[in-house]
Parts: C-alpha cells; structure tokens; sequence
C-alpha cells in the first residue's frame, strides 16, 4: 500500500489574513513545520500554531533558517559554521521550549530557503543541519547532502516533493526568479502530486524525472494553498494512496 505524507511550512505569518489560511489549511495536512524566529515566527506565533496543530492531531517539526528576517530567508548568509550552529540551536530550542508547554514532541527538522537549498547541496551546511536534529528526522530533497548528513549522523531521513513548484530535470527546483517555476493552476499541483506519490515520471522544465519522496510539501504562503491542499487529497485519495505521517 502506498503512503505518503502531506506537510507545510507555517507560523510565518504577518497578518491575520495568512493567520486564517494556516488555520483552514492545518486540518487538511499530516505534518508542519513551524517557523522559529530565524526568517519569521515569534514566541507568540509558534504557540499558536503549535495549539492549532495539537488539536488537529498534526507532527510538529521546527523549520529554522539563516537568520535573515529582512530577506525572509531566501538569501545566502555568510556565516561560519560555528555561528549557523548556534543561530540554528537557538531556533530549534525555542520551538522545543513552546513545545513542551504543549506536551507536544518535536517530529522533525525541515530547514528553510536558501539554507535548505544551500545544505542540499554542501555537506559542511548539511551537517550543521543534521547536528541541531538529533533525535528527529531531518527533512530534505531525496539524494541530497542533507540525506547523506542524515546517514552520517544516524538520523532518520524523510525525502520531500513539492506539489507547486517546477523542477529541472536534475532534480532541483526551478528557480523562482524563471517564470513558471511556481505552478499556478490546481489539476497541474494535484498532478505533479499524485505523479511523485506514485513514482512516475512528471515534466520538468529540461526534460523529465522521478522524484522520491516521503512527504509533499504545500507552501501555506502560496496563492490556494488551501485549495492546493484540498485538490491534493483528493486526487490521492482517488488513487488509494494513504495519507499519513512519514514514519
């Protein structure tokens, strides 16, 4: 029997309009992973979203980046490794801190933007990474620095999909900046979704591909990220694969 995780990135909302799409889309994933200070997130943000995912029965992970508010963490930021270590302990720690006034364990660490970009392909980055996730599983592209971290370090490892997002043929994702490296329309993301939960080949922007993964990841700040969600389910649903946290 096929499964496959559903997660998003949440408690990155500035307003209580992305406040509202979190709390509508939140009952209709398995997993989220909770921004913690480095890009966005407050103490206040975290315990909500935390409270929101408790009642809902979703595994809460953290979901740390450069420390880059300004830049929303879509920047390279030089750091040493010693420095990122410690910008990121302190973001997983504070979440694990709100956490535990919930009762709630911390499932996973899924980093976020360029550090998730730039660690998928730089074992140094990818091994910070993987040191401020023991005892979790860490989160990443299939075949990437960060699951070789992961082995490393002994961590388990979940490899991720993206439903809204062009890929190239080598398995990265389509820049932003290149048009169409988003996927507007619904049936193209629960298409491309449906493909990878099943393994088959989908169309990049170069050619073609299979992308592994364990856990499809919906962007709560993208335009329908509700309805991406919804169409998403179904279209699995459809096709008798269960939706479910990675183990």
């Amino acid at each position: 029997m096929r499964t496959i995780d559903l997660n998003a990135d949440m408690g990155e909302y500035a307003d209580d309009a992305q406040r509202d799409i979190e709390k509508a889309l939140m009952p209709l994933v398995t997993s989220c992973s909770i921004a913690c200070g480095g890009h966005a997130g407050t103490a206040e943000t975290m315990c909500v979203t935390a409270r929101l995912a408790k009642q809902h029965n979703v595994r809460t992970g953290a979901h740390p980046s450069y420390p880059d508010r300004e830049g929303f963490g879509r920047r390279p930021v030089a750091l040493s490794a010693e420095e990122l270590r410690l910008s990121l302990t302190l973001q997983v720690e504070a979440l694990k801190g709100v956490l535990a006034l919930e009762a709630l364990p911390l499932s996973h660490v899924k980093s976020h933007g360029a550090l998730y970009n730039d660690a998928a392909q730089d074992i140094a980055l990818a091994r910070v990474v993987a040191s401020v996730s023991i005892g979790t599983t860490l989160v990443g592209p299939a075949g990437s620095a960060l699951e070789a971290a992961a082995k490393e370090a002994g961590l388990s490892f979940a490899a991720e999909g993206f439903v809204d997002r062009l890929y190239l043929a080598s398995g990265a994702l389509s820049p932003r900046s290149e048009p169409g490296a988003i996927l507007a329309d619904l049936d193209a993301r629960a298409a491309q979704a449906l493909a990878i939960a099943k393994g088959e080949q989908l169309r990049a922007r170069d050619g073609d591909l299979v992308v592994r993964a364990d856990t499809l990841c919906i962007h709560s700040d993208s335009p329908g990220a509700v309805e991406t969600a919804a169409a998403v389910r179904k279209a699995l649903d459809g096709a008798g694969i269960t939706i479910r946290p990675f183990a």
